[in-house]
């Protein structure tokens, strides 16, 4: 008897230090909701560190994105913590400015800085799909403060008028979208996935910056506005459909923080 309740004990006790110190598949809960999180390799567990705030897509929770060898695979080479809250019934409320996400990813924010040593500098936000959606309503809702948005085949409508707004815009779409379409422009304006941020940060030229690759079959084009009032914009395409292209949360995190870019 003494021997199953000496087992029940530790049992117990292992399960409070895995909740206490959750990162991984292991959630941290957040009052009735919770979020994952991922420490970069080699981290000293002192040295701040980047935060790359990250919204997983439809279906899906933040287990599958601190697994991603497109996301986590990203932030675990460059010294970027990796943050991936979990939405409710496994989507985000991002339609409009009436949505409890974007103060639930503010607390996600805080809970998090109590846990690591965090730098306040470099907090970029990130999603795809319905999560690339959910980044951008976060950046035009609570974006002031925050480094960059990095934003996957998703988005809101061009013509809302946001009262916050990132340092840096840097979007990524596939011309073949069936999923999320890619929003052409009026007269075919194929840099209208951007034309939000073009008119609030006040931007003008937009300079091509050529095509761009880290796999072969893949091929990606840039355009850049630098010229803006406040801020810079980046808006990279594909010929694809709905996914993440192979490296570029990567390169977006190397550029930002100022890297060689390399892949993976």
């Amino acid at each position: 008897m003494i021997y199953r309740l000496l087992c029940l004990y530790l049992l117990i006790a292992v399960q409070a230090t895995a909740i206490e110190t959750c990162h991984g598949d292991v959630a941290c809960d957040l009052g009735d909701r919770s979020y994952h999180v991922l420490e970069p390799d080699g981290w000293d567990g002192e040295t701040p560190l980047p935060v790359l705030l990250h919204f997983h897509g439809w279906a899906r929770q933040g287990d599958v994105v601190v697994n991603h060898s497109r996301i986590a695979g990203a932030t675990k080479l460059r010294g970027v913590l990796l943050v991936a809250p979990n939405g409710q019934r496994k989507t985000w409320d991002f339609w409009t400015s009436e949505t409890d996400d974007v103060a639930f990813a503010n607390r996600v924010l805080e809970d998090v800085a109590k846990r690591y040593p965090v730098d306040p500098k470099h907090i970029y936000v990130s999603g795809y799909s319905y999560g690339g959606a959910m980044a951008w309503r976060y950046a035009c809702q609570s974006g002031d403060g925050t480094a960059a948005l990095l934003a996957v085949a998703g988005s809101i409508q061009q013509t809302e008028d946001c009262p916050q707004a990132p340092r840096e815009v840097r979007h990524v779409h596939g011309l073949s979208d069936t999923v999320m379409d890619f929003p052409i422009g009026p007269n075919g304006d194929k840099t209208y996935p951007v034309a939000l941020w073009r008119d609030a940060f006040d931007c003008r030229t937009a300079t091509p910056r050529g095509d761009w690759s880290v796999e072969p079959f893949l091929t990606l084009s840039r355009i850049e506005w630098s010229d803006c009032a406040q801020g810079q914009v980046v808006l990279d395409t594909h010929p694809g459909g709905h996914f993440i292209p192979h490296g570029w949360i990567g390169r977006q995190l190397d550029e930002l923080l100022g890297r060689n870019p390399t892949y993976p």
